[in-house]
C-alpha cells in the first residue's frame, strides 16, 4: 500500500456518532442494516447501510457509538443512499465488527468528537 503524508490524513474526517434508528435492509444484495447516526449539532445526523448482520441486529445497534468516515461524498446503495462510511474490521471469518469507544468509557465521550 502507497505511503500518504499526515496532510492527506487529516483530510479523511472520522468521527464517532450514535446509532438513532436502525432497520433490516433487505433489498441489499449481502445482508445489510440500514442505520441513521447522530453526529452532533455540528453535521447532525447521516445515514448508511452496512454488512454487519453476523454480530448485530437492528435492535440492538441504537444507542450505539460507532466511528464513521463524514466527508466521502453519498453513495447510492440499491435503493438507499449512504451519507457516510462506518468503519469495522473483520473477524476471524471475514465478518464485520464495528469500531467504537470502549463500552466503559462511551459515556463520556461526545457524539461528533472527530478521531485523532
Amino acid at each position: 500500500m502507497a505511503e500518504i503524508s499526515f496532510d492527506d490524513f487529516l483530510k479523511v474526517d472520522v468521527r464517532v456518532g450514535t446509532v438513532v434508528r436502525a432497520e433490516a435492509f433487505p433489498e441489499a444484495r449481502k445482508p445489510a442494516i440500514k442505520m441513521w447516526i447522530d453526529f452532533g449539532d455540528e453535521i447532525g445526523e447521516r445515514k448508511t447501510s452496512a454488512q454487519v448482520t453476523a454480530h448485530y441486529a437492528p435492535e440492538a445497534l441504537i444507542g450505539k457509538q460507532v466511528m464513521a468516515v463524514v466527508n466521502f461524498p453519498p453513495r447510492q446503495i440499491g435503493t438507499f443512499m449512504s451519507e457516510v462510511l462506518v468503519l469495522g474490521l473483520p473477524d476471524a471469518k471475514g465478518e464485520i465488527v464495528l469500531i467504537g469507544p470502549d463500552g466503559d468509557v462511551s459515556a463520556e465521550v461526545p457524539t461528533g468528537g472527530r478521531m485523532h
